[in-house]
């Protein structure tokens, strides 16, 4: 019979293999990190997303709209963007919602309800900003899909994510980005942006940006 001693420190051994393995590095291999970046995306995740009050803010395929028509509570309601952009009301059916302003889509419906109504007063708000997000990837702590709030930049995004593992490649972070059909590789030199030695190399995200960490 093996003594307790013997036991014990074979279990602390294997538990730290299984540590060392949690901790390996992420595959550096660009068709690896292609892999997962189209995993992130192909997720249907329910981030917590907030809501917009920005005049210019562009709608989006699965936002979620609140559209208040005074006094006429059986057409107010809270309804999501549907994936062709379109939505349904009553009395109106379906319209165009995505690529409008709120302020934009309150006009077209107030319009629309002109026929059927007198005067009607519509308020449109983005309840949720489920078409802007982004993805992060690699030696982070909590790494998936975000917000893209308005004016974000890769490191503001990347404090979302809760810090670095110990194998973070800080000065070879880079964002993939999908520009007229091809995959773009953008570079973003943490240390340098921290350190204020190049802060213009702290670039702006759009949505559906991938910010990978090797």
């Amino acid at each position: 019979m093996k003594s307790p001693f013997y036991v014990l420190a074979a279990l602390s051994l294997a538990s730290c293999s299984t540590c060392l393995r949690a901790q390996e590095p992420a595959p550096r291999d660009l068709k690896q990190v292609s892999a997962q970046v189209l995993t992130a995306r192909n997720m249907n995740p329910q981030p917590v997303q907030s809501a917009t009050s920005d005049p210019s803010y562009s709608i989006g395929a699965e936002d979620v709209l609140t559209i208040d028509v005074w006094k006429e509570p059986e057409v107010s309601r809270t309804l999501p963007v549907r994936t062709d952009g379109m939505i349904s009301l009553p009395l109106l059916n379906d319209l165009q919602a995505a690529g409008l302003t709120p302020t934009q889509l309150s006009s077209e419906i107030a319009e629309r309800l002109r026929k059927v109504m007198v005067n009607p007063q519509v308020t449109v708000i983005v309840a949720q900003m489920n078409s802007q997000r982004i993805y992060i990837l690699g030696q982070v702590t909590h790494g998936g899909i975000f917000p893209l709030e308005p004016n974000m930049t890769a490191v503001q995004a990347l404090s979302s994510a809760g810090g670095f593992t110990p194998f973070a490649n800080l000065k070879k972070i880079y964002v993939l980005r999908s520009e007229n059909g091809r995959e773009e590789k953008v570079p973003v030199n943490y240390k340098d942006v921290i350190s204020g030695r190049k802060p213009e190399g702290d670039i702006h995200l759009r949505t559906g940006d991938t910010i990978v960490v090797p």
